[in-house]
């Protein structure tokens, strides 16, 4: 009864640990990866123009979230692109190696 119990906690913790908003820790403060965020690089990925200066802030405010957006299945074929390298590189900020 008691590796019973023990199990489901560990199984409830697991689920509600997955459905939290992943943190990243950044030098002086965390961030929460939100994709959401990088709204603002919307037009620079549709269109092929200079990305602005709220989306490289976005991208930059982000960056420690970068590589778990790549190893996400829903995101990663946005930042496979050669267009996702090109905002990066257009902004100052390496493509994430993970």
């Amino acid at each position: 009864m008691k590796s019973t119990t023990v199990t489901c906690i560990a199984i409830v913790i697991i689920v509600v640990s997955s459905l939290a908003p992943t943190k990243a820790v950044a030098e002086e403060e965390k961030v929460t990866c939100d994709i959401l965020q990088l709204q603002p690089c919307l037009p620079a990925a549709q269109t092929g123009s200079k990305p602005t200066t709220e989306c490289c802030g976005k991208l930059k405010e982000q960056e420690s979230c970068l590589c778990g957006y790549t190893k996400n299945p829903a995101y990663s074929p946005y930042f496979s692109a050669d267009i996702a390298h090109r905002i990066l590189e257009a902004c100052a900020i390496p493509y994430p190696t993970c």
